[in-house]
């Protein structure tokens, strides 16, 4: 249980990724705050952790609100300990080009994937730090590599998770605080429901070499190793979990 004693929170815990993540730092030990803006989906997973024999808490949080993050913090502090793992997961993913998008859209993209990570960060860091260290766990995804057709918002906003995380990286290190990025690909989760079989299928024989689909349980892995010591080493890296994707220009 390489998690063990440890504290987490995790940001869009209710579902896709974020559930996954919960669950796998669960098992490996950890105390888990399952924070998400629908307190119903965070409430699921947290019973569904405690019913496995885990400790677990759920917290509805709108992480672009500067409020909502501090009383998560606070009460992840409260109820189960300092933090040691945060893992932002939290994020929409709003197609069109910046000609088709209103600002309201724009700005809530940047404010749910990228101020959140901020936001969060800026609250949970010096609870860590009076810790002993810790480990900051943000998802960006490949598109914040390169971008791409009609995700203008998504792509800028995913950029600045991976440049924020490598910021952490290098601004807190002697404090023991570890932070990378993880970029998966396409992933089977309810951010991408709408996207219809058909084309799904159609991209991922086009772009991705490996065959099948990424689960959310795939990136919670990747998680999973990354929070815990046997990557004390290992910060202000971008890990693409993909199938491929980024191996080449064109699959």
């Amino acid at each position: 249980m390489k998690l063990r004693d440890k504290v987490a929170i995790v940001t869009g815990g209710g579902s896709g990724i974020g559930a996954a993540s919960c669950y796998a730092f669960a098992r490996e030990g950890a105390s888990v705050a399952v924070a998400n803006r629908t307190l119903a989906k965070a409430e699921a997973v947290a019973r569904e952790i405690e019913s496995e024999g885990g400790r677990a808490i759920a917290i509805g949080a709108d992480v672009a609100l500067s409020a909502d993050v501090r009383t998560m913090v606070d009460r992840t502090a409260s109820e189960l300990g300092p933090p040691n793992i945060v893992f932002n997961n939290a994020g929409i993913s709003p197609a069109g080009r910046i000609t088709d998008i209103s600002e309201a859209e724009w700005d809530a993209c940047l404010d749910i994937d990228l101020k959140s990570v901020f936001l969060t960060a800026k609250a949970a860091l010096p609870l860590m730090i009076e810790a002993g260290g810790g480990v900051i766990l943000n998802t960006a995804g490949t598109f914040g590599i390169r971008a791409a057709r009609n995700k203008a918002a998504y792509s800028v906003a995913k950029a600045g998770v991976i440049n924020l995380s490598r910021s952490i990286a290098l601004d807190y290190a002697r404090d023991n605080i570890r932070c990378n990025a993880i970029c998966p690909g396409y992933v089977d989760t309810p951010l991408n429901e709408g996207f219809p079989p058909s084309e799904r299928d159609a991209f991922l024989e086009q772009y991705q070499p490996l065959p099948g689909m990424i689960g959310a349980e795939d990136v919670a892995e990747m998680a999973a190793y990354l929070a815990s010591d046997a990557a004390r080493m290992i910060t202000g890296q971008v890990f693409v979990l993909d199938g491929g994707q980024q191996a080449g220009l064109y699959a």
